[in-house]
C-alpha cells in the first residue's frame, strides 16, 4: 500500500502550506526534508493567519478556535495546498470538515521557559541555585508584588498566579522573534515562551530556564501534518514519518481537552508521557485568576491507554473542573 502511494507521488510536487514565521518555517521544512527522504519533491507555500495580522489583541479575547489555522485549512480545502503543518497545540480538537490528520511528527520539548531579564529575578521567583523552591514535595507558592511578566497564553497566566498571585501580567504577542525584541525592551522582570518554538530556531537565550512546575497546553511541543479527506496517495506518504508514540500521547491529552471543551480562553493543561509500559497522565484546570485549581494524575498499562484522556476529562469534571467552566462561560456573556 504504501509502495502504491509512493509510485504514485513519483511525478508530484507537494505543496506543503505553512504560516510565514521563522518557527513555522522550520516546521514546514522538516515536513519537506522527510518527504526528500522518501524521493518526494516539495515546494513551501507561505500563507498568512488571523492570527499573524492581529499582533495586539491577547489570544484569549479573541475567542476564535483555531486563529491559527483556519487560513491554511482554507488554502488546503481551496486545492492551493497538498499538506498544512500546523504547532499541533494550536489545531482544534475538532478538524475542520474536509481536513484529515497525515502524520504527527516525533515531539520536541513540551515545556515552557521563563526568560528572565536580571539574576535579581530568580530569587523573587523562588528559583534559588538551579533548582525550584519546594516543601515535603509540593511547589511553594511566592508571594512577590514586585513581579511584572509578560505572555498572551490564558493557560499560562493562570498557572503562574496560581504561585505568584501577586505579580502583573502584560500581553505579549507576536513570532518568537518578535516576542524577544519586546522583553528586551521593556521593563518587565520576564517572560514565557515554549521551549520547542525557541530550542527548534536556535534562539533559546541563556537566561531562560524551564518552568518544570508548569504543566503544558495539550499536544505542546508536537507538529502535525494534515492533508484533504479522500487523497490517500499523499496521506499515505505521510504517515511513513508519523511518529506513534507521539501521536498516542497528543491523542490522549486532546481528547482530554475535547471533554473540558477547552479553547484557547480556558486554562487547560495536559502532560502525557509513555515509561515502559505504561503510560502517565497529568492534567489540570484553572480559574483565569489561578485561585482555583483541580488536577489529576493517572497512569495505566499502554495496550488500555487509549481513552485515558477521555476518563481522565470526565474525572475532573467530576471534582470540580465543570464549576470553573461554567465561571467562565458566564464571564465571557
Amino acid at each position: 500500500m504504501i509502495l502504491f502511494a509512493l509510485q504514485n507521488m513519483a511525478d508530484k510536487i507537494v505543496r506543503i502550506g505553512t504560516r510565514e514565521s521563522p518557527l513555522a518555517v522550520w516546521q514546514a521544512q522538516q515536513v519537506q526534508r522527510l518527504l526528500t527522504a522518501q524521493n518526494v519533491s516539495s515546494e513551501l507555500v507561505y500563507i498568512k493567519s488571523e492570527g499573524d495580522t492581529d499582533l495586539v489583541t491577547p489570544l484569549y479575547t479573541l475567542g476564535v478556535q483555531g486563529i491559527f489555522t483556519k487560513a491554511l485549512d482554507t488554502a488546503l480545502l481551496n486545492n492551493r495546498i497538498d499538506i498544512a503543518v500546523h504547532s499541533m497545540k494550536d489545531v482544534p480538537v475538532q478538524l475542520a470538515e474536509g481536513v484529515k490528520q497525515a502524520a504527527v511528527l516525533k515531539r520536541g520539548s513540551c515545556k515552557d521557559v521563563f526568560v528572565y531579564k536580571d539574576k535579581s529575578t530568580l530569587e523573587k521567583i523562588g528559583y534559588i541555585n538551579g533548582q525550584w523552591a519546594m516543601n515535603n514535595g509540593q511547589w511553594l507558592t511566592i508571594h512577590s508584588s514586585s513581579l511584572t511578566i509578560a505572555t498572551s497564553s490564558v493557560r499560562r497566566i493562570a498557572q503562574w498566579l496560581n504561585r505568584y498571585p501577586n505579580t502583573t501580567i502584560e500581553n505579549l504577542r507576536g513570532n518568537v522573534n518578535t516576542r524577544l525584541r519586546k522583553l528586551k525592551e521593556s521593563a518587565w522582570h520576564g517572560a514565557i515562551f515554549a521551549a520547542a518554538g525557541l530550542e527548534r530556531i536556535g534562539l533559546r537565550p541563556a537566561t531562560a530556564i524551564d518552568l518544570d512546575w508548569m504543566l503544558p497546553a495539550p499536544a505542546q511541543g508536537a507538529i502535525m501534518v494534515v492533508c484533504r479527506e479522500g487523497d490517500e496517495a499523499i496521506f499515505k506518504t505521510c504517515m511513513n514519518f508519523n511518529d506513534d508514540a507521539t501521536a498516542l500521547c497528543v491523542k490522549i491529552e486532546r481528547d482530554f481537552l475535547k471533554v473540558l471543551s477547552g479553547g484557547c480562553s480556558t486554562p487547560i493543561s495536559a502532560l502525557v508521557e509513555v515509561k515502559n509500559y505504561d503510560v502517565a497522565f497529568k492534567g489540570n484546570i484553572l480559574s483565569i485568576d489561578g485561585k482555583v485549581k483541580v488536577e489529576i494524575a493517572k497512569t495505566i498499562f499502554f495496550n488500555k491507554a487509549n481513552q485515558l484522556g477521555k476518563i481522565a476529562g470526565e474525572e475532573i469534571l467530576s471534582k470540580g473542573g465543570d464549576k470553573i467552566i461554567e465561571q467562565i462561560r458566564n464571564a465571557a456573556r
